[in-house]
Order: C-alpha cells, then sequence, then structure tokens
C-alpha cells in the first residue's frame, strides 16, 4: 500500500546559504521527521497562493497546519496589536484557504499551535489577540511548561490519554469556536488548548506541538487517518458549518471532563 503523502505548511522567508541571500521555502525538520517516523511521506507546501489550495486537497492524503507567527487579528475581526510580530499575508491567506479546502474535502487534518488558530479562524471563530490582556493567569501560557487535561472520549484522547504536559509558549488563544468544532482540552485556566471538528475522519488541533520529542502519537493517529481507504467524509456538518456554530465562546467542559454543564448544548453533543 502507498504510503500517505502528508502535505506540512511552511514559512516564505529570506534564507542565506554561502554568499546568497534568497526567498526560501522554509520549515522545522521536527515536522517531516515526526510523519516520515509515523509511515508518512512529508511534502512541504510553499504559500504561493490560496488559488492552489483545492488542489493540495485533492492530492494529499493529509496536512499539518504549522506553528508560527501569529494570525493578523483583521481576520477575525479585531484590531491589530503592535505587540504582535509583522503580519504574514501571504502565509495567512494560504493557509485559511488550505484549511478550509481540507474541511471542505474530509481531507484528514492536524492544526498545531498557530495551526489551530487557522483552523479555528478559518471555520469563522476569532481569537483573542494578546493573550495577556485576558487572564491573569497568562504566565501559565507564555513562560514555562503547563499540563493539558484532554477529553478521554475524544480523538485527541484516545491518541494521547487524559493529560499532556507541554513546553509551548504562546499569546494567543481560541475566543469563539469555529463552526463544526468542539473544545476537548483546556489548561488550568480553562482556556482551550485543542478542538475537533464533529463528523470529520480526523481534524484536530492542539495549542501544543507534538512533533517535538518523542511522543509521536498524535501524529501517527493523522497519518493513520491518512493512510484508511475509501472516500472522504461526503456532506459533514463540519463542512455544512452544522454542529457546534460558529460564535460559541471557548469554554472548560466536555463528556469525560468536569464543566460539561456548563458548555452549550452544541457543543456538548
Amino acid at each position: 500500500m502507498p504510503r500517505p503523502l502528508i502535505g506540512i505548511t511552511s514559512y516564505l522567508e529570506a534564507a542565506r546559504w554561502g554568499d546568497w541571500v534568497r526567498e526560501a521555502v522554509l520549515s522545522p525538520p521536527a515536522y517531516a521527521r515526526a510523519v516520515e517516523r509515523a509511515g508518512g511521506v512529508p511534502v512541504l507546501l510553499p504559500s504561493l497562493g490560496p488559488a492552489v489550495a483545492a488542489e493540495h486537497a485533492r492530492h494529499l492524503s493529509g496536512v499539518i497546519l504549522t506553528g508560527g507567527g501569529e494570525l493578523d487579528p483583521t481576520l477575525y475581526g479585531a484590531a491589530r496589536d503592535e505587540r504582535l510580530g509583522e503580519p504574514q499575508p501571504h502565509r495567512d491567506r494560504f493557509e485559511l484557504a488550505l484549511a478550509r479546502a481540507a474541511v471542505q474535502a474530509g481531507l484528514p487534518l492536524l492544526g498545531v499551535a498557530r495551526g489551530m488558530h487557522v483552523l479555528n479562524v478559518a471555520q469563522g471563530g476569532s481569537l483573542i489577540p494578546w493573550l495577556p490582556d485576558a487572564v491573569d493567569s497568562h504566565e501559565l501560557h507564555t513562560g514555562g511548561g503547563h499540563v493539558v487535561q484532554v477529553s478521554v472520549s475524544s480523538r485527541l484522547g484516545e491518541a494521547v490519554g487524559d493529560r499532556v504536559e507541554t513546553t509551548a509558549p504562546h499569546r494567543q488563544a481560541i475566543r469563539r469556536l469555529g463552526a463544526g468544532l468542539t473544545p476537548v482540552a483546556w489548561a488550568d485556566d480553562q482556556i482551550v488548548e485543542g478542538v475537533e471538528l464533529r463528523d470529520h475522519p480526523f481534524g484536530v488541533g492542539v495549542q501544543w506541538h507534538p512533533e517535538r520529542g518523542d511522543d509521536d502519537r498524535l501524529v501517527a493517529a493523522l497519518v493513520e487517518a491518512a493512510a484508511r481507504p475509501g472516500p472522504r467524509s461526503e456532506g459533514s456538518e463540519a463542512r455544512s458549518g452544522a454542529g457546534t456554530r460558529a460564535g460559541t465562546e471557548a469554554r472548560p467542559g466536555a463528556r469525560g471532563l468536569p464543566g460539561a454543564a456548563a458548555l452549550p448544548e452544541e457543543a456538548r453533543r
């Protein structure tokens, strides 16, 4: 059986080699190595424009939306914040289009850190543009490592168990959930750190970096889903915008974790 082709999004940045400085397609090698260890074939995707996103979704077996700089807040209706890095409109436009194409095609996808934010915004959700302004416990997220609690009944929980120790600082977080997304992992202060697409073969986003270190279980779960034969999902609620509606505030609770009753009915089903 052919190994599944896993697309990996990338930076488009100036790089130096020898005496040359040229624009280059860049990616930390940890993503490709994790995909290869899991049995997939990594394919680097340059941010050349949103028009090619649908073609990628047709020919790839799965996608990783990788980490990186913060999304431009104007993309989800917030004001631009000078404390954020320079916007990367080429990357933002391409990855939002790719996320939508992957959801539409029922293509297995994994959003990592920024990639989870891309998935949420692509589905009509929004972010907290600068987390230290929103929560007193921001040092939990912008400093060292912390523990994330995971719903045991979720696909994420099936892959990694009920808790994950993370060391990935972040300055943005999910505010309003996108259509079809359900929260499945939380930090101790109830900031959402994992989401899933309902009625989708494999649509998971996490705030941390599962490609780093020796624990390949989540990347392996993506590759396993991408390797399954048969047609992709048709008519999913996540694609049509049913399920968890866009506009649901990200709050704690899910099946298998305390606080389920605090969620709106749409997010608990």
